[in-house]
């Protein structure tokens, strides 16, 4: 960090409460909402972001790796289990990953009840994939329908730094066998 950067941060204190701030309901396959909490817009600090995933019952987020992004990621509430690089692990509350560069994985809530996730990511921008592929939220309102990811929402994660991931195929899996869920 330079020190303009350095300066910038010195002294400045964030805290944000659990209902404050952004929160996006999220498409299938992964439904539930994501709640990003400390990002540059308001820590002033480029290097990170910070947020919870909300994972509904029986969703999933697809597999996926981030190329030039770091993740950290802990489980809090609920259970399923995480695909690593192809190696299935157990996602209780206390379960902690890191994933490096271009390392694969996906989270799935193989429970009945929410599945809660934090995550960290540096260099940050998830808070803004969540934020073009979902609809606003505000607290305590009851989710929405299901609802289909943008048409174009590769073309999104490949712009926002995500590889590995594909389109659903046809013939196959659709949005619209993940809406009757």
């Amino acid at each position: 960090m330079t020190s303009t950067g350095s300066e910038r941060i010195r002294g400045h204190a964030v805290v944000v409460q659990p209902d404050d701030g952004p929160s996006y309901w999220q498409p299938v396959p992964a439904s539930g909402h994501a709640d990003p909490r400390l990002y540059p817009a308001n820590t002033r600090f480029d290097g990170l972001s910070m947020g919870y995933q909300t994972i509904a019952a029986g969703g999933h987020v697809r597999e996926h790796s981030h190329g030039a992004q770091v993740e950290l990621q802990i489980c809090f509430r609920g259970r399923g289990h995480v695909v690593v690089d192809g190696v299935r692990h157990p996602l209780v509350p206390g379960t902690a990953c890191f994933l490096g560069y271009d390392v694969k994985h996906e989270i799935v809530n193989d429970g009945d009840e929410e599945l809660v996730m934090l995550w960290v990511i540096t260099p940050p921008g998830l808070e803004e994939f969540f934020r073009t592929i979902g609809r606003a939220r505000a607290a305590g309102e009851p989710a929405p329908p299901p609802f289909p990811r943008p048409d174009d929402v590769v073309a999104i994660e490949r712009g926002m730094g995500m590889n590995d991931t594909r389109a659903w195929p046809t013939g196959g899996a659709s949005d619209a066998d993940d809406l009757d869920r």
